[in-house]
């Protein structure tokens, strides 16, 4: 997930906005998806045009969690805080809808910090560690009323998580509140486990299950907890030892790259998917994972465990309502896509430029 981090990040800054000043992600996922224009972004970009460009949602989590009535829930086991990390923020805020579906379930009151907010990886993983410094420093003063009082933070995306509980710690020492959130980190199956090791899901998913754990699950996080929530929802749960998924974030998407990044998929990842049955269950935790599947096996519906476990409260087939991911239809280029195109090539190669000289 390193490398992909300054892309993603930079487009989420530089996402254009409307009079009312809310980013207008259609416009993006115009320019990234209309032939010609898709063309000339991935040539100035060095994107190898093998790859799909992800989609932003239509609006991101933080946004509709703003303008959301406040919850039915009692919250007798407490608070806990939401991350919204930059991937399920911009690209799959269903999967934000369905843990703190799945949270709410279980007893907690969840808080979401609605500012934008980064764990800094980008920065960490370029070298800019200064930068990375400046980031982290802003996102504890943030979270430092949360992380004073001892709230849980759960993060959904591997990464981000890996971050806060191995490099924050490192790069801040001596600082309490990065201490205090290396501390506080959990994922999603961690906090019923600490919490409410009581709670399961009312029903159960019966379903076989294929999981590519990310990366940064492999080396910091571990999967135990997690796996033991999804089999507590009644998920036959086969963790596969796959190992790096081959996307590698920014080095996946590059020229010159795809052949090798395909070859690593294919040496347990892609195979096992095809040989499963066509029910088993495909979960991926890992943003990069997911994308990696769904572009080499575009008959698999890659699947967060938080889809799945809100699936568990509902009694329903986690492949079927996939909370609120709709595919954009194909776009005809508009007068506005076509005059913030030469605008949208220039962010490109200033992004390639930067991403090699810093």
């Amino acid at each position: 997930m390193q490398a992909e981090r300054n892309g993603v990040s930079a487009l989420r800054c530089f996402l254009p906005v409307g009079p009312d000043r809310r980013p207008r992600p259609t416009l993006v996922n115009s320019l990234t998806h209309t032939p010609g224009l898709k063309t000339v972004l991935e040539t100035a970009g060095g994107v190898d045009p093998r790859r799909p460009v992800p989609k932003f949602a239509r609006r991101r989590f933080t946004a509709t969690w703003r303008d959301r009535p406040p919850a039915a829930s009692s919250g007798d086991r407490g608070r806990v805080v939401l991350w919204p990390d930059t991937f399920t923020n911009n690209f799959d805020p269903h999967i934000a809808d369905a843990a703190v579906a799945v949270l709410e379930a279980a007893g907690f009151t969840v808080e979401v910090p609605t500012q934008t907010l980064c764990c800094g990886l980008t920065w960490i993983s370029t070298g800019q560690l200064a930068t990375a410094s400046r980031v982290l420093t802003r996102t504890l003063a943030v979270l430092a009323p949360a992380l004073r009082a001892g709230t849980p933070i759960v993060v959904l995306e591997p990464s981000c998580a890996a971050v806060f509980r191995s490099d924050l710690s490192e790069l801040l020492h001596g600082n309490e509140d990065a201490h205090r959130l290396a501390q506080q980190t959990v994922t999603l199956g961690e906090l019923p486990q600490q919490r409410a090791p009581d709670w399961s899901p009312p029903h159960r998913v019966d379903a076989a299950a294929l999981i590519q754990p990310h990366c940064h699950q492999h080396a910091v996080l571990t999967y135990d907890a997690d796996e033991q929530a999804l089999k507590k929802a009644g998920v036959d749960t086969e963790v596969l030892d796959a190992g790096f998924c081959g996307l590698a974030g920014n080095f996946g998407f590059e020229r010159g790259h795809y052949e090798v990044s395909l070859a690593c998929a294919e040496d347990t990842l892609l195979p096992a998917i095809r040989a499963a049955d066509p029910a088993t269950l495909v979960l991926a935790d890992g943003f990069s994972c997911r994308t990696q599947i769904r572009d080499l096996h575009p008959a698999a519906t890659p699947l967060h465990g938080a889809q799945v476990l809100a699936a568990a409260l509902r009694g329903d087939d986690p492949t079927d309502r996939r909370t609120g991911r709709k595919s954009l239809r194909p776009v005809v280029p508009s007068r506005t896509a076509l005059l913030t195109a030469p605008a949208a090539v220039a962010l490109s190669l200033l992004i390639r430029r930067r991403r090699y000289h810093h």
